[in-house]
């Protein structure tokens, strides 16, 4: 009887845990492409995708305004900060590479930066507090790197301390905004895809990584950073020509002294973002689906075959929200 017990609380918690562990899709069916992905809460959301494209909630997804910016129709903006409804940054790839800024909730924008140059092609932003740093593809085997101290109101280009040259064929995936990261006493750490797949640590770390690399589709995409130990993250990318693919492409890490760990059970595919809820449960997203883990990255399980490429924990709550191709925008019960 006592086993039967046993058996039974089991099989309903596992139940009960599944049934938390649900995606309810909140938007779905315009034509762009959603890669930036910001919530500063858990009603304020921010969105911005190919098409000049800038979704905006405040009333956690049930409704969404939509703006096309204007004189940049054709932009493709991969990256958001938002700081409030009204406040925000959004990153334009190329053809301009271009960052804008709205102070009022996308009515208008203003250029904060922009190099028109072909050479140039923007991948990333993160921020602590009013301070951002802008990632971008090596020129001439030089890391592009830009600092903000005023909340994106002004960049200024700065020269990369890092001594080791990007490697031919090594660059740095746009897919979500999410492979550069500030960590404590204002350094910051960057993960490199493609040809080769390195961390890059700001003053003089290069430290090559244990994951499927070799060619312009392989590689790092992703990194985040334990909310509770800053000296620990975890990475996530793969090769998106071969999405299913399910080694190679996952790394727990520890930075000083540097340390990587391949999981047990790697995620179950090609993953181009990656987010911690807590220093234990975690969440990964790629085009070909969304799994999450409860031990710290060790061991994943899938949750979902839907393609998203970018999934993010709102800043201030506990809210999860993911955003992909075809407009599509989730939110995850946990």
């Amino acid at each position: 009887m006592l086993k039967f017990y046993l058996i039974a609380c089991l099989f309903l918690c596992q139940t009960k845990s599944a049934q938390a562990q649900k995606l309810r899709v909140l938007s779905l069916g315009n034509t762009s492409s959603l890669r930036g992905l910001c919530a500063v809460d858990d009603r304020v959301i921010w969105v911005c995708g190919s098409e000049g494209t800038v979704g905006i909630s405040t009333d956690a997804g049930i409704s969404w305004r939509w703006i096309t910016v204007a004189h940049y129709e054709k932009s493709d903006f991969r990256d958001v900060e938002a700081f409030s409804d009204q406040e925000a940054v959004i990153m334009g790839i190329a053809d301009p590479s271009v960052i804008l800024k709205t102070k009022d909730g996308g009515q208008s924008w203003l250029p904060v930066f922009q190099d028109s140059s072909k050479a140039m092609f923007l991948d990333a932003m993160d921020f602590t507090g009013d301070q951002g740093v802008l990632l971008g593809d090596p020129v001439d085997g030089k890391v592009f790197l830009a600092e903000t101290k005023d909340r994106g109101d002004s960049w200024k280009i700065i020269a990369n301390k890092n001594p080791h040259r990007a490697a031919p064929g090594e660059a740095f995936f746009a897919a979500s905004g999410s492979n550069i990261k500030w960590l404590p006493h204002h350094h910051y750490s960057f993960v490199s895809g493609g040809k080769e797949s390195a961390l890059y640590m700001d003053s003089s770390g290069y430290f090559p990584l244990l994951l499927v690399q070799g060619k312009e589709t392989t590689g790092a995409n992703s990194m985040a950073i334990d909310p509770s130990n800053p000296n620990q993250a975890y990475i996530t990318g793969g090769d998106f020509s071969r999405d299913s693919l399910d080694s190679g492409n996952a790394l727990s890490i520890r930075f000083h002294p540097f340390q990587q760990r391949v999981p047990k059970r790697a995620p179950h595919g090609y993953r181009s973002c990656v987010e911690y809820l807590d220093s234990n449960k975690m969440i990964c997203c790629g085009i070909s689906g969304v799994d999450i883990s409860e031990d710290g990255g060790m061991n994943w399980r899938m949750i979902s075959s839907k393609s998203f490429h970018v999934c993010r924990r709102a800043k201030s709550g506990k809210r999860i929200y993911l955003a992909g191709g075809h407009g599509i925008i989730a939110s995850l019960n946990w």
